[in-house]
């Protein structure tokens, strides 16, 4: 049971009656159920009967519900008069919040309809806190100051004003309660998806033709003993000391997020292709769609997997492939699909598929000055060998000489075969070894020829080489999306142990980046370019603080103001066309707890004040 606050305006005024209701399960969802009508309440009858409420339900956050209506916050029939006289030599300014950028966060949040769709989807129950509130929560904080759920608690959520823009008090936002959100929200993985693919296309009017498709790797802090996912594996973040998992990201042209897997950190990107592909047509249908993969996603088995699904593919190719293309690289019949970049179409031998040629003309600069890197590190490698020889005093050993020219050879692998490298015993020698080489012209031929191109394929036919280039490139959106995620959005390390918290933590990362590309979009469209680090760093210039007013009342108003923006500022809110309020919530007063009857009289032995004595 609990009161309910009921309000009737009557010839001008506003009167607050009370009831006393009762919350009942049905079929259908929480009712609510009248038990009394109690009329207008004074403050010492309504604590009467929030007690008594407590006492018939026997719960305890019913109390501190019931007992938040006494707070000076709440709507109460004691409003601060329009016309009040201040006394200006006591007016202070208290508790400065960060405002801007979480009123920017709450704003993405509700743009991409995610309140309404949690506040849907789960069932409230007896929660203090709502879940869709404690998800948004939990989303923000990654989103503007990616950390602990412990930091969210103790240090974040202090200093931002969500609290007064969700009415979620700080004391009621701990660790556990944000870890029980993951918990709950894990679940809606795929409603959240499907809705937010739909939200993005009205806003953006996205087209669903084209999903990228790559893979990344996380990694855990600690032995992540009771997660069965957290393996060792090829590590993308150069930790291959600390177990992983590994995150499959489905993304649209733009690098708008549709969906994600996780695996296992020791799973092989080319087995995680067929379950991506089944699960996106679960979500979305099988349509004909057009798949795009980077060349370590890429197998024959799975090229006719697409294939037999009636899906079509445009994927890159090892690098070895090009040489069966030696004699097109020759030829001149390259066109133009952007300044400094060619390409041509050759179909295959059985005509099923098509290859594109692509040349680049940084990336030949870039490619020659790996070779030579590479190139000049062997060739010093080599020559302090011989030096070696030429000064030593005892014979070295033949296989230990060998094995260290191998090892030379395989740190520089892009250019082991510029040489041919001889090592020969050399009785006459004091070493026992003679150490030649010479340069190899036949790599360097195919090395200047090959430099600044890669080849791609695709089965489809119709399509120009310039439509088949520029669909390609888009993959650099999902590699954008990574980025942000690791080094914006700080996806990792992971800190949980359990396989549901850890997939959480991934959830909230996605809904976070979901965020952020939205944000990213509205700028692009704003002309405001693609820093979304920038933007959020200029709004959380604007802040939410109190002032105090003291009245000659005995009295004083609080008032929760936001600083006006600069003109720079304000200019930068008008273009995306967001409005910043200028005051949160209504004047209130500011009551002494050791005076004023709502509050009851003081106890000086526990500090706390003692209602109804």
């Amino acid at each position: 049971m609990f009161l309910k606050r009921c309000t009737r305006r009557k010839s001008g005024k506003e009167h607050v009656y009370w009831q006393l209701v009762e919350s009942y399960k049905t079929p259908r969802g929480p009712r609510h159920r009248v038990v009394s009508y109690l009329g207008e309440l004074s403050e010492a009858e309504r604590g009467g009967w929030a007690r008594l409420a407590n006492m018939l339900d026997g719960r305890a956050a019913e109390q501190a519900r019931q007992l938040s209506l006494l707070d000076s916050n709440a709507p109460d029939d004691d409003p601060v008069p329009e016309t009040v006289s201040v006394k200006l030599k006591g007016v202070r300014v208290e508790e400065s919040r960060d405002f801007g950028d979480v009123f920017l966060a709450l704003h993405l949040w509700r743009t991409l309809g995610l309140d309404e769709l949690l506040r849907d989807a789960i069932e409230p129950g007896r929660e203090e806190v709502p879940w869709d509130l404690a998800a948004c929560v939990l989303a923000i904080a990654r989103f503007l100051d990616p950390s602990s759920e412990l930091h969210v608690e103790t240090t974040w959520y202090h200093k931002t004003a969500l609290a007064q823009l969700l009415g979620v008090p700080v004391d009621r936002v701990t660790d556990s309660r944000l870890y029980r959100t993951l918990d709950k929200v894990l679940p809606l993985k795929s409603t959240i998806e499907s809705s937010l693919k739909e939200r993005i296309g009205e806003l953006f009017d996205v087209k669903f033709d084209v999903y990228l498709y790559d893979v990344t790797s996380t990694y855990f802090e600690g032995l992540a003993r009771r997660n069965p996912k957290a393996r060792l594996g090829h590590s993308r973040d150069h930790r291959r000391d600390c177990k992983q998992v590994c995150i499959g990201l489905v993304a649209t042209t733009g690098g708008f997020p549709l969906g994600y897997e996780v695996f296992a950190g020791n799973r092989n990107d080319v087995k995680t292709l067929e379950e991506i592909v089944e699960a996106m047509e679960r979500k979305y249908g099988r349509a004909n769609r057009i798949w795009v993969f980077d060349r370590g996603i890429v197998s024959e088995d799975n090229l006719e997997f697409v294939r037999e699904r009636g899906g079509s593919y445009l994927v890159g190719t090892p690098r070895k492939q090009l040489r069966e293309f030696e004699k097109e690289l020759l030829e001149k019949d390259w066109t133009a699909v952007q300044p400094g970049i060619e390409a041509k179409t050759v179909p295959s031998p059985d005509g099923t598929e098509t290859f594109v040629l692509c040349r680049s003309r940084d990336r030949v600069e870039k490619e020659k000055a790996i070779h030579e890197k590479f190139v000049s590190r062997i060739e010093a490698g080599l020559q302090s060998i011989q030096k070696e020889f030429r000064h030593a005093k005892k014979k070295r050993d033949y296989g230990k000489i060998e094995r260290r020219i191998g090892r030379l050879l395989q740190r520089n692998t892009r250019a082991s075969g510029a040489f041919k490298v001889t090592l020969q015993p050399a009785p006459e020698r004091p070493a026992g070894l003679r150490l030649t080489y010479r340069r190899v012209k036949k790599w360097r031929d195919w090395a200047m020829l090959s430099e600044g191109c890669y080849l791609l394929r695709t089965n489809l036919g119709d399509k120009s080489p310039e439509e088949l280039w520029r669909t390609y490139v888009q993959l650099t959106d999902v590699e954008d999306a990574f980025r942000a995620e690791k080094s914006e959005l700080n996806i990792r390390p992971i800190w949980h142990h359990t396989e549901s918290r850890v997939e959480g933590h991934i959830l909230f990362s996605f809904l976070a980046y979901a965020m952020w590309k939205t944000l990213q979009t509205w700028m692009e469209c704003a002309g405001l370019g693609r820093g979304v680090r920038t933007v959020l760093d200029e709004f959380a210039r604007i802040k939410a603080t109190d002032i105090v007013l003291p009245t000659d009342t005995g009295r004083e108003v609080r008032l929760c103001c936001i600083t006006k923006p600069d003109a720079p500022l304000r200019a930068l809110v008008d273009r995306l066309g967001i409005t910043i309020p200028e005051r949160l919530g209504r004047p209130h007063w500011v009551r002494n707890p050791t005076s004023d009857p709502r509050l009851g009289s003081l106890d000086f032995r526990s500090g706390r004040p003692q209602i109804g004595r």
